[in-house]
């Protein structure tokens, strides 16, 4: 669907279902069952890769294939159930920072009611702060919104006069890659017949390099969801940090024990890292300023059309946000919450009720304060590459780094920190605190996002947000016992084992929440390398130049810094993975745009079979992700090892000293014959 014929369709739509209901019980119920196996599946994503994926799309179609058993279900109502299903692609962010808690040793297990309330809390104010940028960043922009649109086109589709038909093919389209992808799981992650990352290691002198592979179908997915402009960013970031960054920084190393892939792997972990995350800081820094005129306008315009509702000025039905009382109601209630959890959690440490108040207090402001200047970057970051591939974690540097100055500062003339276990804490609230920060960014992320979609297809966006707000206490709910039992499997890398007799390498590697807990103790043992923030800024703000210069040349492709400093921070396997699905992304849309030449409909109406078979890919690894966890558990609980269903040993029985080669044959194999599967059915 182009931009321009996009409020055409709106409009169409608007007339045709001006009466029908979109707030009803049952979609609220199917809304919540989704959120709980989307929220699932997308903590073990991010835990496992540092990424996590929108759920707008797949909800969206299971919504149309669930709700056409029913009577009178509607486009409407459909789009209800996808907005708070939505939740769970974006609340899940926040084990980008949480873990980190348990990773500096404060924690031992998630505390239950403190992270809800946390992430409950953070995420309803990220709906707040988002309602008055909706005329700006929605109506009133040219923003592409890809996933916003993409979840717009399945649902006009899927209501057509053969919607029926057309909801139930999208449902075996995500159903087929869901199935796929989860056999290709459980061979790797269960079986350890597969391997899905493979790296070939080079030096030159005492620089070393890397060329990586990756087989995830998830990351495949997201790159195929990305597109080829955002692919193409995030191979510079990973030119920039394997073919530059690292082999500079390790050719000035002294002699270091260790294999070649050990040194380099812990320059890029402790230093490289911290390049990509100064990118991401300046990216975030310049999507502001570019905003900034065009945002205040936009809130004027929101606050004075809910002002207006307010005093009884008609409004028409797609143009009404919540009312500002119970905006205001609403937000007091937060504070309530922000301030119940913020006590719970600092009345643990050993200071004084009215210092315990004064932190509370701290806390609660920077909450609201970073939260709000996060809401407007952290929208339109989803409007430029969508929801899927927004930096969240990127602003949670930039906030726990504002945080820590901040309480150490505050330490400098309180003595509150000195301890060791003073330290600790302080850490460890710094990471709390910024757990409702980012709570807020993802969340207004991606309330953007499905104002978008409800733009498109007529929807009241009052109710989209009172929908979100489901969503939110939903997920929030869901959060802790996720983390729990994934840490109880697998364990966190950097975090102490949660039992003794573990594999260390088979930890999640948490690569945002690590990356975390290094600023934050840098930061409070007055050590963090500067150096390598600083060089990452500097870095982006030549990739913003050079994309200023590309747009003014009017090149059809640009290079957006948010991906470049992705690309850097990212482990390389998975942007490998991304970089592929970018690729494959851009061949088939050139085979259909070959393929229905003189057709009315565009490339992208007709990539929609791709689209759901990504999104099938991503659900059926992430969830099996989670089974696989759960066995894991029953295992280990009943004597038996954390590998229970694993073959290696019949490998290296058959293929003795050549399993490992034969291993990454296969994946090889298998993994280019699933892009050629996937190649033909998309086209």
């Amino acid at each position: 669907m182009s931009e321009q014929s996009a409020p055409a369709k709106a409009r169409g739509l608007h007339e045709h279902h001006l009466s029908v209901p979109e707030l009803t019980l049952r979609g609220m119920i199917l809304g919540a069952l989704i959120t709980v196996v989307f929220t699932s599946s997308n903590v073990y994503l991010g835990l496992k890769v540092g990424l996590t994926f929108s759920s707008s799309i797949p909800a969206a179609v299971i919504s149309m294939a669930v709700l056409s058993f029913f009577s009178r279900s509607n486009i409407l109502e459909n789009n209800m159930v996808q907005t708070q299903a939505s939740a769970a692609g974006t609340l899940s962010a926040v084990i980008f920072v949480l873990p980190a808690i348990l990773m500096i040793g404060y924690w031992n297990g998630f505390h239950f009611w403190q992270t809800m309330l946390i992430c409950m809390a953070g995420g309803a104010l990220g709906v707040i702060f988002s309602i008055p940028l909706r005329r700006t960043m929605v109506v009133n922009s040219d923003l592409p919104y890809p996933e916003g649109v993409a979840a717009a086109e399945i649902l006009i589709a899927g209501h057509k006069e053969d919607g029926a038909k057309e909801g139930a093919g999208g449902a075996k389209d995500i159903l087929f890659g869901g199935l796929v992808s989860a056999v290709v799981c459980f061979c790797t992650t269960g079986l350890h017949i597969l391997t899905d990352k493979l790296h070939l290691w080079f030096s030159a002198g005492k620089a070393i390099f890397q060329v990586p592979l990756g087989f995830s179908l998830a990351l495949l997915s997201a790159g195929y969801l990305m597109g080829l402009t955002a692919g193409l960013a995030m191979f510079i970031g990973l030119v920039l940090a394997w073919g530059a960054f690292v082999p500079y920084l390790t050719s000035q190393l002294a002699d270091s024990a260790g294999s070649i892939a050990d040194i380099a792997n812990q320059v890029w972990s402790s230093r490289v890292r911290f390049i990509g995350a100064g990118t991401l800081a300046i990216a975030a820094v310049w999507t502001l300023l570019t905003l900034l005129k065009p945002m205040i306008e936009g809130v004027r315009l929101s606050f004075k059309a809910i002002s207006d509702s307010s005093h009884g000025v008609t409004i028409e039905r797609t143009d009404q946000d919540m009312s500002m009382k119970s905006l205001l109601l609403l937000s007091v209630a937060l504070i309530l919450v922000l301030g119940a959890s913020f006590f719970s959690f600092v009345s643990d440490a050993p200071i004084s009720n009215l210092l315990a108040c004064g932190l509370v207090l701290f806390a609660v402001i920077m909450v609201f304060l970073i939260g709000l200047f996060i809401a407007a970057a952290c929208g339109y970051m989803a409007g430029l590459i969508g929801s899927s591939n927004s930096p969240i974690s990127g602003i949670g540097v930039i906030a726990i780094i504002i945080i820590s100055l901040l309480l150490v500062l505050a330490d400098s003339v309180l003595g509150i920190f000195t301890s060791a276990e003073g330290r600790r804490f302080g850490m460890a609230l710094a990471i709390f605190i910024t757990t409702g920060v980012v709570s807020v960014g993802t969340i207004s992320n991606d309330n953007l996002q499905d104002l978008k979609t409800g733009y498109l297809v007529g929807a009241t966006p009052k109710n989209q947000q009172i929908s979100l707000l489901i969503g939110c206490v939903v997920g929030a709910s869901i959060i802790a016992p996720t983390l729990s039992l994934l840490y109880q499997a697998y364990g966190f890398a950097g975090a102490p084992l949660p039992r003794p007799d573990m594999d260390p390498g088979a930890m999640l590697s948490a690569p945002q929440a690590t990356l975390m807990m290094t600023v934050t103790q840098g930061i409070f043992a007055h050590n963090l390398d500067w150096n390598m923030l600083l060089i990452g800024i500097v870095a982006g703000i030549c990739v913003i130049v050079a994309d200023q210069v590309l747009a003014r040349l009017r090149f059809p492709l640009r290079i957006s810094a948010l991906a470049v400093g992705l690309g850097i921070y990212l482990p390389p396997t998975a942007t490998a993975a991304i970089i592929v699905g970018s690729l494959l992304n851009l061949a088939v849309n050139r085979r259909l745009k070959a393929k229905n030449a003189g057709k009315a409909a565009t490339g992208s109406e007709h990539n929609k079979k791709g689209v759901l078979i990504a999104s099938g890919f991503i659900v059926g690894e992430s969830l099996m992700g989670v089974v696989l966890a759960i066995v894991v558990l029953i295992s280990l609980s009943t004597g038996h090892g954390e590998s229970p269903l694993g073959l290696q040993g019949l490998l290296d029985t058959i293929f003795g000293p050549n399993a490992g080669l034969m291993l990454n044959i296969a994946s090889v194999l298998v993994f280019a014959g699933i892009c050629t599967v996937f190649y033909k059915k998309s086209t």
